[in-house]
């Protein structure tokens, strides 16, 4: 990848925050009796997996891909890389609940602003235990709600198989980020998006396949 891409890259990723106005998650939703008190994600969960995706990038119409590599090291840890198509390692971070570790990045994507929005990412897309507050539902998901430090977490398992197919972030007001998951198995997703609603971001993974 050319140097000139991931810095014009960068520099489209620290533009001005654009707010969006919306109300609270749950308000075309219907409050429903809790039925569980926690909930643990499936997915990232095995130690013995390396999970490997094709990744893309956008961020304000401009485009990176590449290799986006998950393993989980402990109990609470997860290591994260991301290469170019190539093998150029671009980052190389440690992440928990808890704590956050760079071993390596680039120069030209090391800037806190873009380190600090893909750590809270990663760090969502990797979680594993919610403890749940309160439970809605729709036509199709039961929805659970689990805070967040100043957040919360909103839950939405398909009332069919019970597959975890999203989770959105958000305050007490507006939608942040939504992560979509598509499983067969409900044990790993063979494609995940994150979209922010504040800024023009999103990431796709698709399951890499090995030939």
């Amino acid at each position: 990848m050319q140097k000139s891409t991931i810095q014009y890259l960068l520099i489209n990723c620290v533009l001005a925050i654009v707010l969006i106005s919306c109300g609270p998650v749950t308000k075309n939703y219907s409050p429903k009796k809790l039925d569980k008190t926690s909930y643990e994600a499936p997915y990232f969960s095995n130690p013995k997996t390396d999970y490997v995706y094709k990744t893309n990038i956008t961020v304000y119409g401009n485009e990176m891909s590449g290799i986006f590599i998950a393993k989980k090291i402990n109990d609470s840890i997860h290591r994260v890389v991301f290469t170019t198509e190539f093998g150029n390692k671009l980052l190389d971070f440690e992440i928990s609940d808890k704590s956050f570790k760079v071993n390596s990045i680039v120069s030209e994507l090391d800037r806190k602003i873009l380190i600090n929005t893909l750590r809270d990412d990663f760090r969502l897309l990797l979680k594993k235990e919610y403890l749940i507050q309160e439970q809605f539902e729709n036509e199709s998901d039961n929805i659970y709600k689990s805070a967040d430090g100043n957040r919360d977490n909103y839950l939405f398992l398909s009332k069919k198989d019970q597959k975890l197919e999203k989770v959105i972030h958000a305050s007490k007001t507006k939608e942040k980020i939504t992560l979509t998951f598509s499983s067969e198995n409900n044990i790993f997703a063979e494609k995940i998006e994150i979209i922010h609603q504040n800024i023009k971001l999103k990431i796709e993974f698709n399951y890499f396949k090995s030939e």
